[in-house]
């Protein structure tokens, strides 16, 4: 019953930031005095629909997105004689552009006040990767292949050496460490006898230290022998934040987001490997794109198991995306109706510079050739993803 929850309040999400984005080019477009004709939800047969003001608003049958009718968005569209003048085409420069980002800009909007909210709620994760003290000292145990680690007794290396809970390794045999990463990574690939250079209260001392080789395993599942000393860190949770303290919190950690969505995006082409070989029966990578379907599925996951900051940050996540996604300068894209607008604005200057007027307004009938290439690449890439997502999902909890 949870997943089921879960998986519809997600979908729902994901409907309401398609709608939201819609709003955002629709409010940009009346804010400057441009016609709205339609604003609908959905796609296919209208369900039903309200008129207010010169605008008709609406819902239709197959809720896979929306879309805002705006009067004159080219050239090519069909306009009314009272259209004419506030046709988008016929607009000043900043006007069409704020109306082409505005959609973005929303989704941008969302994923922030979701960051917030997940801010003052639950926390939001570090960024840092903990430093390297020393928290608990113990046995050294065997891991097993899901994770867990068997039993042990007695002390461990660490402790006979002299160490003591917080401590803070500052070097592993002479090599210089920043945080519990590093720490880790030496101490694994020592063999014999070394030496921990320590921050004491101040003080620094060397403890020579003999290791016990265990067994563990890597994400593959591949078990290695590596060399552990019985030590443990603090649980490095999230952190909390009131109202206006986390407005700024949010804010590094949404360009901390920006980063990574640009690094996803330059990503999914290579990924495409990656889904055909999960389609065709191999392991899914987790970390290859997923349809709605497939992040809806994860949000049903999540909220089964009671994880509803994971649900928040993936909807959070799902929204930086889209608006990432719509920047990209490719037709239907509003990225692409953006660079067609700096375009004719670049042209004009240097034709008005040559004393000449402004040319006429980009042809999007030479464009389409290029439009219909994106779209039919762009179709098969969701289409595959999809495929994925039903035949051989991302699994976050086995």
């Amino acid at each position: 019953m949870g997943y089921a929850i879960g998986f519809v309040l997600f979908a729902l999400g994901i409907t309401a930031s398609v709608a939201l984005h819609e709003c955002g080019h629709m409010w940009a477009a009346q804010a400057t005095g441009m016609k709205v004709r339609r604003y609908f939800i959905g796609f296919g047969p209208k369900v039903f629909s309200w008129r207010r003001g010169e605008t008709e608003y609406g819902l239709k049958a197959l809720p896979l997105g929306g879309f805002c009718d705006i009067a004159g968005m080219t050239a090519l569209d069909e306009l009314e004689p009272e259209e004419l003048d506030r046709a988008m085409y016929r607009q000043a420069t900043w006007k069409r552009l704020l109306v082409m980002s505005g959609g973005i800009l929303m989704n941008f909007l969302i994923g922030f006040v979701l960051i917030v909210v997940l801010a003052v709620g639950w926390g939001l994760p570090r960024l840092d990767t903990p430093p390297a003290v020393i928290s608990k000292l113990t046995c050294v145990s065997d891991t097993t292949p899901d994770g867990g680690t068997k039993d042990c007794t007695g002390s461990g290396p660490a402790e006979a050496a002299g160490l003591r809970p917080g401590d803070k390794v500052t070097a592993v045999n002479g090599v210089k460490i920043k945080d519990w990463d590093d720490f880790t990574k030496e101490t694994q690939k020592q063999t014999g006898t070394f030496t921990y250079t320590v921050d004491r209260d101040g003080q620094t001392l060397d403890l020579p230290i003999t290791p016990q080789m265990a067994v563990t395993y890597d994400k593959d599942g591949k078990s290695k022998t590596v060399a552990k000393v019985g030590v443990q860190r603090d649980l490095y949770g999230p952190v909390k934040y009131g109202v206006l303290a986390a407005i700024p919190a949010s804010g590094a950690f949404t360009g901390h987001f920006a980063v990574l969505t640009v690094e996803s995006l330059a990503k999914m082409p290579s990924k495409v490997v990656n889904l055909w070989h999960a389609v065709t029966g191999g392991d899914r990578d987790p970390e290859t794109p997923v349809s709605v379907y497939g992040a809806s599925r994860i949000g049903g996951e999540t909220a089964e198991k009671g994880l509803w900051s994971a649900f928040i940050l993936t909807l959070a996540s799902l929204n930086f995306f889209l608006g990432a996604f719509n920047l990209l300068p490719l037709l239907p894209l509003d990225g692409g109706h953006i660079a067609v607008v700096l375009f004719e604005k670049l042209r004009n200057l240097f034709r008005n510079r040559k004393g000449l007027p402004d040319g006429a307004p980009v042809d999007y009938m030479k464009l389409l050739p290029a439009t219909y290439v994106v779209v039919v690449i762009g179709g098969a890439y969701m289409v595959l993803t999809l495929v994925a997502d039903i035949v051989n999902p991302i699994k976050l909890f086995h």
